[in-house]
């Protein structure tokens, strides 16, 4: 099947040069963001043929797809919204990837009934980061607001999920919001998740950060937490700094 039958109305294919891997992408539906490339690049290298790995909230699959390379073993992208999830699904037939890929169309609250608990190596999560309340401003678009706002699930459900899918000593790995944090540490450590690595991203030099990084471990050992060296998305300029095109672009640019 060639490219242009892969896409639907308003779709297009983008491409993370860093990792050869095309994404379909519609922007009145889904698409990815910084923020994915970031979660991607902050996980920890592992070859295990055997790994299972699972994406919640996968959107159109593209963190999982970014970790082909640095991951062994088989994904799981589970994804609530049928459009999305179907993007996933031809996405990872562009990338001839579908002996290792496949896409649950469902609620993360039903995982367990596709995924047994206590069975992953590796959980990954780009969640809604805002919580839906009456004076939370939504997006009219259901299908983004869906994506942005904590309408379907919320943070207590992603941590629970992520804790009960883990097998004991497997990985966890969140992005999110630093002005949550504190609801973020709090929420791990009660699921039995060890908070080990965290990491900032600024948007400039001189701004607060906007996004953090959590690396965690099921059933870790308390304290150990590892807080590295922040990441500055743009130069005072407004271009990309040298990591950001590197994750993007690799030696293309």
């Amino acid at each position: 099947m060639d490219n242009d039958n892969l896409l639907k109305t308003d779709e297009r294919i983008d491409q993370l040069y860093s990792q050869d891997v095309q994404i379909i992408q519609n922007p009145h539906c889904f698409a990815f963001s910084l923020d994915a490339v970031l979660l991607a690049d902050f996980v920890r290298p592992n070859k295990k043929r055997q790994a299972k790995i699972v994406d919640l909230c996968a959107g159109n699959g593209a963190i999982g797809l970014f970790l082909h390379n640095k991951l062994g073993g088989h994904f799981t992208e589970v994804e609530l919204q049928k459009p999305i999830a179907n993007m996933a699904e031809r996405t990872i037939k562009l990338n001839h990837l579908e002996e290792r890929y496949d896409v649950l169309n469902m609620d993360i609250k039903d995982v367990y009934n596709k995924i047994p608990k206590d069975s992953a190596d590796i959980v990954l999560c780009n969640p809604p980061y805002f919580p839906n309340n009456e004076h939370s401003q939504k997006n009219p678009n259901r299908a983004l607001a869906i994506a942005r706002h904590e309408i379907t699930t919320n943070l207590t459900m992603v941590v629970e999920k992520m804790s009960g899918l883990l097998k004991m000593n497997g990985r966890g790995y969140l992005v999110h919001r630093p002005d949550r944090l504190a609801e973020i540490l709090t929420e791990l450590t009660s699921h039995r998740l060890a908070p080990k690595r965290i990491r900032f991203i600024h948007p400039k030099p001189d701004r607060e950060a906007n996004i953090v990084l959590i690396e965690v471990i099921k059933d870790g050992g308390n304290g150990g937490i590892r807080i590295v060296p922040p990441l500055v998305v743009n130069q005072s300029n407004g271009e990309y700094g040298a990591e950001v095109q590197q994750l993007l672009y690799g030696d293309k640019k």
